[in-house]
């Protein structure tokens, strides 16, 4: 799954002389939590988030008068207020390496880019609803997380288990096992068109423990 499969393409842009309260309705109109900004040029000059631009604002405490803050605001522009420093990521980038920047770097998005233009926008929103469509979030089924070996052709023998049985796998996750990392892993599956009891009973000598199920 790559960035231009999740991204939200052409995105809502302002301007570097952009107001504060210009900004703020841009945001609120299109429910946006953040805006990239462009220069004279058209080119990058940043990204102002709507915390960016709250700090701006004067505070409730402020001893100005209403007419005197919409003034005030009224001459800010988002050049004083923007982020220059922005991450960004290419349109053939792989999602988990998007989704490791934006949890290293403690971001909310990343900006696409082709050459110096902005093509798009990936937010922790649709790496979200990656990670459910992967799992099987919105299907029912039964769900199972197993503790599993790290051994080759573990996966396999589970899932042709599965198999035999007429399941219809429509989620699947892995993730190492907290204990063991790189010799044991967790493993996450949601199937179809077989009973519980019978999917356990296939799968329990296939794995080290049987961690949760439900059906959902």
């Amino acid at each position: 799954m790559l960035v231009r499969e999740l991204m939200t393409p052409h995105p809502v842009t302002i301007k570097i002389d952009t107001t504060v309260p210009e900004a703020l309705r841009i945001m609120h109109d299109g429910n946006f939590r953040e805006l990239p900004v462009l220069d004279s040029q058209g080119h990058l000059a940043g990204i102002v988030s709507d915390k960016d631009l709250l700090y701006a604002s004067p505070s409730p405490a402020t001893s100005l008068s209403i007419w005197e803050i919409k003034d005030l605001l009224s001459k800010v522009k988002v050049e004083e207020v923007l982020q220059r420093d922005v991450q960004t990521a290419a349109e053939d980038m792989p999602a988990e390496e998007a989704a490791r920047i934006m949890a290293d770097c403690k971001i909310g998005s990343l900006l696409v880019m082709r050459d110096k233009s902005i093509v798009g926008i990936i937010t922790k929103t649709d790496l979200f609803k990656a990670f459910l469509g992967m799992l099987g979030g919105r299907r029912p089924g039964v769900r199972v997380a197993a503790l599993t070996s790290g051994a080759k052709g573990t996966v396999a023998k589970i899932t042709n288990a599965i198999a035999a049985q007429g399941g219809d796998i429509v989620g699947l996750g892995f993730s190492e096992a907290l204990n063991q990392p790189g010799t044991q892993w967790e493993m996450t599956f949601k199937v179809q068109d077989v009973a519980k009891e019978k999917l356990i009973e296939a799968v329990k000598p296939l794995v080290l423990e049987i961690l949760d199920v439900r059906e959902m």
